[in-house]
């Protein structure tokens, strides 16, 4: 009973992981590279204001590097979240194996470069952002704690899907 409330447990993190993730898409980071007009001034002044908050150099002048990640994350992410939200919380759904494997590959791949411009860039002028970024260790640190989870929760996944006994299942083939 322990292994299994455990397993259920990540799945319901997982579900709620997927199901957040698609509001915030649509919502914040899609206004990188989806015309301005779709959003209302609200909703652009919700990422104006993180922007300026968390000194996202990212999405306040996005580089092309950041808008091809952004492109892969409407195309072959957006359309996987509500799938893999259905998944989690359902439970038990072993088919979602090799596709969980493939995304959390895939976002923390794209969160590496993310993650060291953050750290490592330096934001001053004579850079190529045109967004401010921050400055302080403080400053990069916060804004790391923004992307962070973006990371280690595909992490957490991709360790739940090779490592769980549940989904780590062999095809029986049928016999001919």
């Amino acid at each position: 009973m322990g292994a299994l409330s455990i397993r259920r447990g990540l799945e319901w993190l997982l579900g709620f992981y997927f199901l957040s993730h698609v509001p915030i898409t649509l919502l914040l980071d899609l206004q990188a590279v989806l015309p301005r007009e779709l959003y209302p001034v609200e909703l652009r002044n919700l990422l104006k204001w993180y922007t300026k908050e968390f000194k996202d150099p990212l999405l306040q002048e996005a580089p092309v590097w950041f808008k091809s990640f952004l492109f892969c994350e409407l195309v072959f992410q957006l359309p996987f979240f509500p799938i893999a939200a259905y998944a989690f919380f359902k439970g038990g759904c072993r088919w979602i194996r090799t596709p969980a494997i493939t995304y959390s590959v895939h976002t923390m791949t794209t969160l590496v470069p993310i993650l060291a411009t953050l750290l490592f860039e330096d934001f001053s002028k004579a850079s190529g952002f045109k967004g401010q970024g921050p400055e302080t260790l403080h400053e990069r640190l916060a804004l790391l704690s923004v992307y962070a989870p973006y990371f280690l929760i595909p992490l957490l996944l991709l360790l739940f899907m090779l490592r769980s006994p549940y989904y780590k299942y062999e095809e029986k083939r049928k016999k001919k």
